[in-house]
């Protein structure tokens, strides 16, 4: 599979601070989720696909090793919802109020 983030993946993800990694990371699961309760498969999955290459960038970042547990948490969990079975029983709000707290936080550290 291609990397869709290419010059993210080239070292310009790691400018960012976590709070801007985990925005970003907001906004390809709030598309996933959106395109999902439209019945669009195909741009659904292909945006889950882009969430979860920056979760994985977000992952391979230095400054957030100490993250790294909630990091690896979320990856889990936003799979296990999105994609497989739903075991944790989240909920598409749960996540969208979840992402939506960091980029609350990435806009106002602006």
């Amino acid at each position: 599979m291609s990397m869709q983030h290419k010059t993210l993946a080239q070292g310009r993800w790691n400018s960012f601070s976590f709070l801007e990694q985990m925005a970003h990371i907001g906004s390809e699961v709030e598309r996933t989720i959106k395109w999902k309760n439209k019945d669009k498969g195909v741009l659904a999955e292909k945006a889950f696909i882009r969430a979860l290459e920056l979760i994985d960038l977000t992952i391979e970042d230095n400054k957030n090793r100490s993250r790294l547990r909630e990091i690896v948490r979320v990856r889990e969990a936003l799979a296990d919802h999105l994609y497989f079975e739903n075991e944790y029983n989240s909920t598409d709000q749960q996540w969208q109020k979840y992402f939506y707290y960091f980029t609350f936080a990435a806009n106002k550290s602006r």
